[in-house]
């Protein structure tokens, strides 16, 4: 059986097109989910436009963030009933035996590979899982809301998990792309005030950063990081994506404070990095998430403390990938789905 999928096909910019694409065989501990909503990630948009920095295995599906029901089980899975409503992690393949993974660290696993680049995703109907990654949705949760809980995830370890956050800490958060969105109302919930930080066209996505209780600077955040005793904010989370915003987050940190970079930059450094030496501050790189930490977004998504709805701008079947690529890309969204059915 053959459904329609997202492709991306090639290296070169704009290789994506719907396909059919058959449906996956579960292996003996895999599943196969029926997918019911897709959300697209930032690098989604990296692939389709090649700019990518990482290694693809085309042709792959995309999509790495979604939910949907088990449709399919292999036949060691004992933990899953067909229907059940579930949402995958992304370690698509990993060697669980490796000395990260047995620190239950499998997200830095070396051998990793993902959904939506190392191995196909989830914007088609079928999407085979190894049971290892999957999380019961709460009933009170949606399928277009509990697909976002990934990039919920990235953010809850870039901002949470490290247990740097305090009540009233001052955090800058440099970026307003879903993952610089979603950290901030992460560190709202821990307590914080938080600033917000954008260029004059994220206008749209920082007025939704506003709803989270942040403040939104267009520009400089100096000014705001020093307002208190001009010794600089608590941390700074550097969720831009590109490698100059590290130098601005040096600056505007104080001293014995914090750095988490998770915005991707392949650009190379032309600063000193000395001002990380003479403040003594922590720099820390944030890459995915684990178990623990998909089970508290789901929990928080389910008792109300983190509501998605400002940060999900429309929904689209499959046939309008493009529009939905499209608006998330000029900015007017934050967070498109994508409905394979």
């Amino acid at each position: 059986m053959k459904s329609a999928g997202v492709v991306n096909f090639s290296s070169e910019p704009h290789s994506v097109e719907v396909r059919e694409v058959d449906r996956p065989v579960a292996g003996d501990d895999d599943v196969i989910i029926q997918v019911e909503a897709a959300s697209v990630c930032g690098s989604d948009l990296h692939q389709w436009e090649g700019s990518n920095s990482w290694p693809v295995n085309y042709p792959v599906v995309l999509g790495h963030e979604f939910g949907g029901h088990v449709f399919e089980l292999g036949k060691n899975v004992t933990a899953w009933k067909e229907g059940d409503r579930v949402v995958s992690e992304t370690a698509a393949v990993v060697d669980m035996s490796s000395p990260m993974s047995r620190q239950g660290l499998y997200n830095l696993d070396p051998n990793r590979k993902g959904f939506g680049y190392g191995v196909n995703g989830a914007m088609t109907r079928y999407v085979k899982v190894p049971q290892r990654l999957l999380h019961k949705i709460p009933e009170n949760v949606s399928f277009d809301h509990a697909s976002m809980t990934e990039p919920c995830s990235v953010a809850y370890s870039a901002t949470i998990a490290p247990g740097h956050v305090r009540p009233g800490d001052r955090i800058v958060i440099l970026g307003p792309g879903p993952i610089g969105v979603l950290s901030a109302a992460m560190a709202r919930m821990a307590g914080a005030e938080v600033a917000l930080v954008g260029l004059e066209r994220d206008r749209t996505r920082l007025e939704v950063a506003k709803k989270y209780g942040c403040e939104v600077i267009i520009g400089d955040v100096k000014d705001w990081a020093m307002a208190v005793d001009g010794l600089g904010a608590d941390g700074v989370v550097d969720a831009a994506g590109v490698s100059a915003t590290l130098k601005i987050a040096l600056d505007v940190v104080r001293p014995n404070g914090w750095i988490s970079k998770v915005g991707w930059g392949p650009q190379p450094f032309n600063f000193s990095l000395d001002p990380l030496v003479q403040k003594n501050v922590r720099l820390e790189g944030s890459f995915s998430h684990n178990w623990p930490m998909w089970e508290r977004v789901l929990r928080m998504l389910s008792t109300k403390q983190l509501d998605l709805t400002p940060v999900l701008g429309g929904t689209f079947p499959i046939e309008q990938w493009e529009t939905a690529f499209a608006k998330m890309h000029s900015g007017e969204f934050i967070k498109s789905v994508i409905k394979p059915a």
